[in-house]
């Protein structure tokens, strides 16, 4: 490659990822050398360059204000500029006021400008996009007759072993079978740190492996990987339009043809009723054209609303359109599920009362030995905190789960039984303890060797450690009221509300149970969000004017139906999900205001004060970068 090649290279690339700026620039030049041309007398070469720069700066908006035209019979902000500018030239060759061509191609230059600027903050949402699909694989390592074998990530089937490396992206959503790690999830929940990993554990598409080799088992198809998911929900977003932003664009429409209107009676009416010339006249008419174009308004939500989705979904919020960023900052009242979301979702062993004469390693060793046999979540929590204890288990034989009630077997050839109390015909002697530990919402399941009491074992449900954090957060941030629906008893849910500060709670409730109290807070608060992660949340989710899923623990029905997504399952981004929205909202509101009173005061300047082409170009256009620029505020956290 030559030398000189390299910047041609660096151009054509500059071109294809940002047009709209590099149009932007080259029309700036042109005009500025137009200028130029027109003051040292040079009108040959004038008269060669400023059309030149109306066609480079112009053809974009002119394509599409014809194209709205005739399609949709319908004319728009691009096709008054564009009739502005052409107007202004069109006059200053008339009455040989040639500064009067270089007003209407900085107007189309500035017009560029706030184009480019606009495309920026699509930009920046679409930048996000590429990049999270540049964190998947395109192959991976299958594992297959003892060897090795390069296998596309479409191909991968259920079931597949895969081997992924020290350093390597791993290629799916997958579960560890073999090996630990810490894995870098940055990228998709914004962790900051590596999380360790060992065997059991999911892994996820595009998280990066540590310093360990592991064998992983294929257990969902690639497209259903949470990175494919969260890539469709940022594209969703980019794509869906807010109420706001569809009704601004209605606007448009009407405002439009009304200054269309307008500007033919300023063009025709002043020479008879003002007693204005006819040059003065469709002057003014020209500059109405321009300072009257709502272009300000039209940028005054959606780089917000881009911006502020892009800023989301760097903190592992992703929002799946601007109107549920536009929406969660309305929020008055919301509703928690419990299981998953409140809680961790993961039964954990909270206490071991050994009866006289047992210790609580005893009574663990033996219990964790028969349940080690069953797949049920209570016997996972106690062979999970033998585990931790680093204990010895001995072989369960002639093991038999009863269902609803316990299992039994024999351990070292003796009967231990573990489950409810009357299964393991346990003595009453631990029986307030256990109505204790009821009381406060855990689980108790009573162990028993023979006819021979060991202990009880108290196992429950975590509250997540950000969860009272959040509560006291989103009151102090003025949502009016926060309610927790469960399907789980009354009295562990009262148990849980407690230590959160939740004051009202709706427990032993069905799916549809869930719907009729978002239904029933929504004639009170109006704007109702829902934050949930199960199946059973799913039309709960739909109901709620916001509907909020974990990203992590969620189902598939709930990531789908939800409007905005917590990645990395933690609550805390919550609270920032609604500061996000309410600084939105505030944004989209200052820029609208602004906007507005920029047209009001270059309307009355135009008629009042006599102001040139070039100042109301400087005006209306300079109104429309300062507001996109507003928007872009949205991008800092």
């Amino acid at each position: 490659m030559t030398p000189n090649s390299l910047p041609i290279s660096r151009l054509g690339r500059l071109a294809e990822e940002h047009p709209d700026a590099v149009t932007a620039a080259l029309c700036g030049i042109l005009v500025i050398l137009g200028s130029l041309a027109l003051q040292l007398g040079w009108l040959g070469v004038a008269a060669l360059i400023l059309p030149a720069a109306y066609v480079i700066g112009g053809y974009s908006s002119t394509r599409e204000g014809l194209t709205t035209l005739f399609q949709e019979r319908e004319l728009d902000v691009d096709l008054l500029m564009i009739v502005a500018a052409l107007g202004a030239a069109g006059l200053g060759m008339w009455r040989q006021e040639y500064h009067l061509i270089v007003d209407g191609a900085v107007l189309i230059l500035i017009f560029a400008i706030s184009g480019a600027l606009e495309g920026y903050a699509m930009q920046r949402t679409e930048r996000s996009i590429r990049s999270l699909m540049s964190l998947t694989a395109d192959t991976a390592r299958v594992v297959m007759y003892g060897g090795e074998r390069e296998v596309a990530i479409d191909k991968l089937e259920i079931g597949d072993c895969i081997l992924v490396k020290p350093g390597e992206i791993i290629p799916t959503d997958a579960i560890i079978i073999e090996g630990c790690s810490a894995i870098d999830q940055a990228s998709i929940t914004g962790e900051s740190m590596p999380v360790e990993k060992t065997s059991g554990d999911e892994v996820y598409a595009g998280t990066i492996n540590g310093a360990g080799a592991l064998k992983l088992e294929v257990h969902k198809t690639p497209e259903s990987s949470l990175i494919q998911r969260v890539i469709r929900l940022v594209q969703e977003a980019q794509t869906a339009a807010p109420p706001s932003q569809m009704f601004v664009e209605k606007f448009e429409r009407g405002y439009a043809k009304l200054i269309v209107a307008l500007g033919l009676l300023l063009a025709t009416l002043p020479p008879f009723v003002l007693g204005w010339n006819w040059e003065e006249t469709i002057y003014r008419a020209l500059i109405f054209l321009v300072v009257a174009s709502p272009c300000a308004l039209m940028a005054s939500i959606m780089p917000a609303l881009l911006s502020g989705i892009a800023n989301g979904a760097r903190q592992g919020i992703l929002f799946k359109s601007g109107a549920q960023l536009e929406m969660i900052g309305k929020v008055r009242a919301i509703a928690f599920d419990k299981t998953g979301t409140l809680t961790t979702g993961k039964p954990e062993v909270i206490q071991i009362v050994p009866a006289i004469g047992y210790t609580e390693t005893e009574v663990l060793q033996l219990a964790a030995a028969l349940e080690a046999h069953s797949e049920h979540a209570i016997a996972s929590s106690i062979v999970s905190a033998a585990q931790q204890q680093q204990l010895q288990l001995s072989t369960a034989t002639d093991v038999q789960a009863k269902i609803g009630q316990g299992i039994i077997g024999k351990v070292n050839n003796q009967i231990i039984a573990i489950g409810k109390a009357d299964f393991v015909e346990a003595t009453s002697e631990l029986s307030q303890i256990s109505q204790q530990l009821q009381a406060e919402g855990k689980t108790v399941v009573w162990v028993a060797k023979g006819e021979q009491l060991l202990g009880i074992i108290a196992v429950a449900d975590t509250i997540r450690p950000e969860a009272a954090a959040t509560v006291k957060h989103l009151q102090k941030l003025g949502v009016e009221h926060i309610i927790m629906l469960t399907g789980d008893n009354e009295q562990t849910a009262q148990h849980i509300a407690r230590q959160l500060g939740i004051n009202e709670v709706y427990a032993e409730l069905l799916p549809e149970d869930k719907v009729q109290a978002i239904k029933q807070l929504q004639t009170q608060y109006q704007t109702v969000a829902m934050v949930g992660d199960g199946i059973n949340d799913a039309p709960a989710l739909a109901q709620a004017s916001a509907g909020i899923a974990m990203g992590i623990s969620g189902s598939d029905v709930a990531l789908e139906t939800a409007d905005i997504v917590l990645m990395a399952d933690k609550l805390e981004q919550l609270a920032k999900a609604i500061s996000l929205g309410r600084r939105a909202q505030n944004v989209v509101k200052q820029n609208i205001v602004f906007a507005l009173s920029c047209i009001v005061l270059l309307l009355a300047a135009n008629f009042f004060g006599n102001i040139t082409m070039p100042f109301g170009v400087i005006g209306h256009e300079g109104s429309t970068v300062i507001v996109t620029l507003s928007g872009l505020r949205l991008l800092r956290n």
